[in-house]
């Protein structure tokens, strides 16, 4: 890779790539933004939960193409998973100055039928995961960062079945402008995106193709989104032309009502 200068309004002058940690990039949405952003010229901390294999052929795929990547294991909930991942990123590469905290957990079923025990999973890793992510980042984003959530569509949408993901992403929704205000005098830009259906495993899975297929139906464009659409959409918030954005939650799903 080729070394870039990167001068920020509030930082000193600095060579070498900018650098992004994606979590959950080993699969789906954040395997495609972990790519596209080694595209976009950044060297690549990815973040994994469980399938080291996974992970390890992400970074190929990146090294490959002429990227700059690494994986390391790391339980978003945990802090100090969290915090190694970003020493190693920051002794590796020199710092960190885009973080973009893909990873989550989804679990459907009925409101009156929910397991409890499920329900405090998908709320460890969706909710304290990114209050644990978001909290590092706030504190070792170089200036001129950006942080990215996400959240889902779905909130506007209340399919049924989808009660504690969406409860979980309501509240990613609600810190996500309260750390960009949080961040003010930093030059650090704080935004969520908001995947409609995607075609990803995680969305697939369990589905069969008529529901699919209503699923497509449904946004303007008739189809589901890609994982490329929704990186693109990250792309563009932790560039320079999406630096003016901040504290929005994007909701990139073909105009789904």
């Amino acid at each position: 890779m080729t070394a870039q200068t990167d001068t920020t309004p509030s930082g000193p002058p600095r060579t070498g790539p900018r650098v992004a940690l994606v979590t959950g990039g080993s699969r789906g949405i954040g395997r495609q933004v972990a790519q596209q952003l080694a595209a976009d010229g950044f060297a690549v901390a990815v973040g994994y939960a469980g399938s080291k294999e996974a992970a390890e052929d992400a970074v190929h795929t990146i090294e490959t193409a002429g990227g700059t990547a690494l994986s390391a294991r790391a339980d978003v909930a945990d802090e100090a998973d969290v915090s190694a991942l970003f020493d190693l990123a920051e002794s590796t590469y020199g710092g960190v100055d885009a973080v973009v905290h893909a990873a989550g957990r989804m679990t459907l079923s009925p409101i009156a039928e929910i397991d409890l025990d499920e329900l405090d999973a998908v709320h460890r890793t969706n909710i304290r995961g990114t209050f644990v992510v978001d909290r590092e980042a706030a504190r070792r984003l170089r200036p001129g960062g950006a942080l990215v959530n996400f959240s889902t569509s779905v909130l506007g949408l209340s399919f049924p079945g989808y009660g504690a993901y969406a409860a979980s992403k309501g509240a990613v929704e609600a810190l996500t402008p309260i750390l960009a205000r949080e961040m003010r005098g930093r030059d650090i830009t704080v935004n969520a995106v908001a995947p409609g259906p995607t075609a990803t495993d995680l969305f697939l899975d369990g589905k069969d193709e008529e529901t699919v297929a209503r699923l497509a139906a449904q946004p303007p464009l008739e189809r589901l989104g890609t994982p490329q659409d929704i990186a693109s959409v990250v792309s563009f918030l932790v560039g320079p032309t999406g630096h003016w954005v901040n504290g929005q939650v994007l909701r990139a799903n073909g105009g789904i009502a």
